[in-house]
């Protein structure tokens, strides 16, 4: 009888994954981190558009480059 459920449960997983479903997760998914990273901020400086992954941060601000982070010193 325990057996027959197990079988059942696993079966019904399998169909359930297989049609597309997601499992909960614990954390960020990569998909997440991906959309993260590629999130455009734009430099204090000069305005330019760069990504959050290639942003330098300098006092909790965003620069494009060195040379931006130069100026305001």
């Amino acid at each position: 009888m325990i057996l027959k459920l197990l079988i059942f449960v696993l079966v019904g997983l399998a169909v359930y994954k297989f049609f597309g479903g997601k499992f909960p997760t614990l954390g960020k998914t990569k998909e997440e981190k991906k959309v993260e990273e590629d999130t455009l901020v734009e430099c204090e400086k000069c305005g330019t558009y760069v990504t959050l992954k290639e942003s330098i941060v300098v006092n909790g601000k965003h620069y494009c480059s060195k040379e931006c982070t130069k100026k305001i010193s």
